[in-house]
């Protein structure tokens, strides 16, 4: 029994921990270029990404040179966002098809070449959630909410074990 317990607690903490990681990017682009980054998703899913060109100077505003478009599209050719000359972004959407997705970032293109650094977070399902948000507004404590998240984690592996096997 106490080796069960153990056992759970060490489950339990590893799931915090795991749950804690981003899946937040730094790349770079050179001018005229596109790089598209793809991320599988389960139907009825909940999807979230936030991108920003990194300003070179922060003392000036950012150059005209340092704009991109940004497309999001299923594996099935739909497109779920799309920015043209933009600095910075987010989107939102429930997926409706399961498959890959892809966000493809193209660069302006600028003579002489100049290369861009471009921030990217890309959440989906459990970790699409603005968990700090949830605590504020309900003034839960903080243990409760920590099982409230866990559970929820285990929640979302189980249907991804299922989505797997389905596969």
């Amino acid at each position: 029994m106490v080796l069960q317990s153990l056992n759970l607690c060490t489950i339990l903490l590893f799931l915090a921990i795991a749950s804690q990681v981003s899946q937040s990017l730094h790349f770079e682009l050179h001018s005229g270029r596109t790089k598209c980054i793809s991320e599988d998703i389960k139907s009825n899913s909940m999807t979230v990404g936030k991108y920003t060109v990194v300003n070179p100077n922060e003392a000036h505003p950012s150059p005209q040179s340092h704009k991109i478009s940004i497309r999001v599209t299923s594996s099935y050719g739909n497109t779920y966002h799309h920015a043209e000359d933009v600095e910075s972004g987010q989107f939102a959407f429930t997926a409706v098809e399961a498959g890959d997705y892809m966000a493809c970032f193209t660069a302006v293109d600028h003579k002489p070449e100049v290369t861009l650094s471009i921030d990217f977070d890309w959440r989906t399902g459990v970790q699409s959630k603005s968990w700090s948000s949830v605590a504020k507004k309900s003034q839960v404590e903080v243990m409760e909410f920590d099982v409230k998240r866990l559970i929820e984690t285990v929640n979302s592996i189980h249907e991804e074990m299922f989505y797997l096997r389905e596969r």
